[in-house]
């Protein structure tokens, strides 16, 4: 499955890195794995995290100090760290089925990367962090715009290979979700949901693409919630989690609410999820993603009306503004080697900016849908404290029924998430597919 799929993707990156170089002027790029860094005033490390330009070559995360040589037209180059060391774990020479795709060399010692690289690096470009050595290197051309605006901008549509690597991603995640959902009707605290979910994930903190958000009752109305209390609390209402699971470098983004018992809050779930599985159905190419997220504010609204959270139409309450208040964030965004993939708000592969409009700042994704791209739909509807406090303070209030948000404050709050490939025919959700 894998070899014939990464044949196409290497030869699909070949021609983008060979379009990317000639708009530069230049004869190739030297592509860095990355460097651990050491925490500061101390001996231990950060965790490593590899550069999304060298993993979309290869599923190889875990080797700092590692290069590629591409030009778009000889078999890349890569440098691969292998150094003598008894302290660290040290890969094994590469033997996976991407490996025939590389003439591969071995590096011992980091520093000494240079006889491996082009003598004449006047005509190559660095793409990495590490700036200071690319400058101790000799390269003059670091990330230049036009070709990470190029690289960035086609990344949004994914090959066979990438696709399959995401749904196995998903595959990972919803069976760790599973896990999660049964710890959470076991009344477990948030340390022990989130351990239960890494369990079944077979993951690590390090290795998942983005710290889980494990949230029970009101933690759930905090959007990126990071703490994990590890004492369960006296009732459990609530519970979101927003969780994911890597596949060769690449990202699940799921996320899932519950609540304990059946009633008013169960009920605004099911709504949200209706809405979710509403709004992944209409992607379409062609359509602009801001349509998207149009229709989830607009459902929102609705669900706010239906609820008598709000005792306003939905239409004014989409004209006011009112409506992000409960749902301020973006309905979604594009997934791949990164969980918010690269170049969402530009218009072209030169990087004319396309920002998203005042009345939705947060919106990550104001492209144009086409076929081959991997989107996030994640509505929400919040109970917010500051937010509402702001509410309450505003002539807006008086559309409010404040009884009944006080009811749910408790609850946290609702986002329901699916990862769904658009197809030329069709869109593929791939959380759904799984059972979830």
């Amino acid at each position: 499955m894998h070899a014939a799929q990464f044949a196409e993707h290497i030869n699909i990156l070949q021609q983008r890195t060979l379009d990317a170089i000639q708009r530069e002027g230049i004869d190739g790029l030297i592509i860095h794995s990355g460097q651990s860094k050491h925490q500061f005033l101390d001996d231990n490390h950060y965790p490593f995290k590899v550069n999304p330009q060298f993993k979309a070559w290869l599923p190889v995360v875990d080797n700092p100090n590692s290069w590629l040589v591409v030009d778009g037209v000889n078999r890349p180059k890569l440098i691969f760290y292998r150094p003598l060391d008894f302290w660290h774990w040290v890969p094994a020479e590469p033997t996976d089925f991407w490996a025939e795709h590389f003439d591969i060399v071995y590096l011992k010692q980091a520093n000494a990367v240079e006889k491996h690289l082009p003598y004449d690096k006047s005509k190559y470009a660095y793409v990495g962090e590490y700036i200071e050595v690319a400058k101790a290197l000799g390269f003059d051309l670091v990330n230049p715009d036009r070709v990470l605006h190029y690289l960035h901008y086609h990344r949004a549509f994914k090959s066979d290979y990438e696709l399959e690597c995401m749904r196995q991603a998903n595959a990972i995640a919803a069976n760790a979700h599973t896990a999660a959902k049964a710890a959470f009707f076991a009344r477990r605290s948030e340390f022990d949901i989130n351990q239960a979910y890494l369990l079944a994930a077979q993951q690590g903190d390090n290795d998942v693409p983005y710290n889980n958000i494990v949230a029970l009752n009101e933690h759930n109305s905090i959007l990126h919630y990071m703490r994990l209390d590890n004492i369960a609390p006296d009732f459990h209402r609530s519970f979101l989690i927003d969780a994911g699971a890597s596949y060769h470098g690449y990202a699940a983004d799921i996320t899932r609410t519950y609540a304990f018992e059946n009633g008013e809050f169960s009920e605004i779930i099911a709504h949200i999820d209706a809405l979710t599985i509403k709004c992944a159905g209409a992607l379409k190419p062609g359509l602009n993603y801001l349509d998207v997220h149009k229709l989830a504010y607009h459902g929102v609204a609705e669900i706010l009306r239906d609820t008598e959270i709000l005792n306003m139409n939905a239409e004014d309450a989409v004209e006011t503004g009112i409506v992000s208040t409960f749902f301020p964030h973006g309905t979604g965004h594009f997934l791949g080697l990164q969980v918010h993939d690269v170049a969402g708000h530009v218009a072209d592969d030169r990087g004319t900016p396309f920002p998203p409009p005042p009345e939705h700042p947060f919106l990550r994704c104001t492209r144009t849908i086409e076929a081959r791209q991997v989107f996030t739909i994640e509505p929400g509807l919040y109970f917010i404290e500051s937010l509402l406090a702001d509410l309450k303070g505003s002539e807006l209030s008086k559309y409010v029924n404040w009884n009944v948000v006080d009811r749910l404050r408790p609850f946290g709050g609702i986002r329901i998430e699916d990862n769904v490939i658009v197809h030329k025919d069709r869109n593929e959700n791939m959380t759904r597919e799984l059972g979830i």
